[in-house]
């Protein structure tokens, strides 16, 4: 068996068709996540943002960023050590994600307003704390925007108690257009003819890319709508921290991580 030469210019390569394979097959989906958004912030909602493991990043891409949306609320384990009950050491914990029972506790330390839409992005989607998180969401009759690779998670068994897995509980599903295991480079075997896995996780780059997408659509539909794009300008420059903390004061504790 012939193996792909493992290099950093194999790297770009790989990352550029990972990048160009969402452009190519994500906008109506970004788009019609847009205007779900767009629904809920004109109704007085916020984003809620989640997203567990390396998928924090995408969250963080959403809420709490210089050309981010104000009114969008990163909800992250970590939060059960801040607002709730859980020692650092259990937060630690990386089987964490895959306990149930953590998404009404994380719910619970949150102001969820009836107006507000979810946005979970999991490669995955099958963690127990990430699809009882979107169960709970979906009963209480908020949207969910689902983030996840179609290739991964059509091919695992859930952890969650139902066996229903992420996007099977979205009104919207994006696809990060991940391969299963998300790494895109096998490597040769060993010596011994043992495999020795893969290498160029493709997820994190193609969901910053989604988060980026959709924010900038949802702009984009505020604008056309003669409504005010509420944006975090960076604080590191002129007016960057007058203009955050006016924004934010609109929201209260509604949005509890939109600092660095």
């Amino acid at each position: 068996m012939s193996h792909p030469t493992i290099n950093q210019q194999t790297a770009a390569r790989v990352l550029r068709e990972a990048f160009d394979k969402v452009v190519d097959t994500q906008q109506e989906q970004i788009a019609a996540a847009a205007a779900l958004v767009v629904e809920s912030l004109t109704a007085g909602g916020v984003i809620q943002v989640f997203g567990t493991g390396h998928s924090r990043s995408f969250a963080s891409e959403i809420a709490g960023r210089a050309g981010g949306l104000v009114p969008a609320n990163r909800i992250s384990l970590s939060d059960l050590t801040f607002y709730g009950d859980l020692t650092p050491d259990q937060v630690m914990d990386p089987y964490l994600e895959r306990d149930p029972s953590l998404a009404a506790q994380l719910l619970a330390v949150h102001v969820i307003d009836p107006a507000d839409i979810f946005v979970i992005c999991s490669n995955s989607g099958g963690n127990g704390s990430t699809v009882e998180l979107a169960r709970l969401v979906k009963e209480r009759g908020h949207r969910l925007v689902v983030v996840t690779s179609m290739d991964h998670t059509t091919r695992i068994t859930s952890r969650h108690p139902s066996g229903l897995r992420l996007f099977e509980l979205a009104d919207v599903v994006i696809d990060n257009r991940g391969a299963f295991g998300d790494s895109e480079l096998p490597l040769p075997d060993d010596a011994e003819g043992h495999a020795r896995g893969a290498v160029l996780a493709t997820s994190t780059v193609t969901s910053t890319l989604i988060a980026q997408m959709l924010v900038t659509e949802v702009c984009g539909l505020l604008l056309e709508a003669g409504a005010e794009v509420p944006i975090l300008i960076s604080a590191n420059i002129p007016g960057g921290d007058e203009n955050n903390e006016r924004l934010r004061e609109r929201y209260g504790d509604r949005v509890k991580s939109g600092g660095p």
